[in-house]
């Protein structure tokens, strides 16, 4: 009787397995599902605004500041809120980073002497 059981245990899958991340409709065809597809919420508005050609949705790059900032031609940094936290490198071989927040309206001023101002930007979405 023990023999028995252990030949049902061992026997061969008889259905057919697909190791393939490859998508079945014809034989032919054979295609990987499109990830804008698949994607939802976020992940699926900045797949759309990557391929409208927006690059930095959420405007995270640095920004280059010019040299020549006043309080009347200040370093524009764009924000969807109303504040935002911004790092200035003060001077090019520094590894210190000088952080501020910035608040709609008011320009502010590093310790370098550089000026930065929030400008409004419309969210993602």
């Amino acid at each position: 009787m023990a023999w028995l059981c252990s030949r049902t245990i061992f026997q061969t899958c008889r259905r057919q397995f697909y190791r393939d991340a490859v998508r079945y409709t014809k034989e032919k065809e054979k295609t990987f599902p499109d990830p804008l597809e698949l994607a939802t919420g976020l992940e699926k508005r900045e797949m759309l605004a990557a391929a409208a050609g927006d690059f930095d949705p959420y405007h995270m790059k640095a920004i280059e500041i010019s040299r020549d900032s006043t309080k009347d031609n200040p370093n524009l940094v764009p924000s969807a809120f109303k504040s935002r936290v911004v790092g200035c490198l003060c001077e090019e071989d520094t590894a210190h980073v000088n952080w501020m927040w910035l608040h709609e309206g008011q320009p502010r001023r590093c310790e370098c002497g550089h000026w930065f101002k929030l400008t409004e930007v419309a969210p993602l979405g």
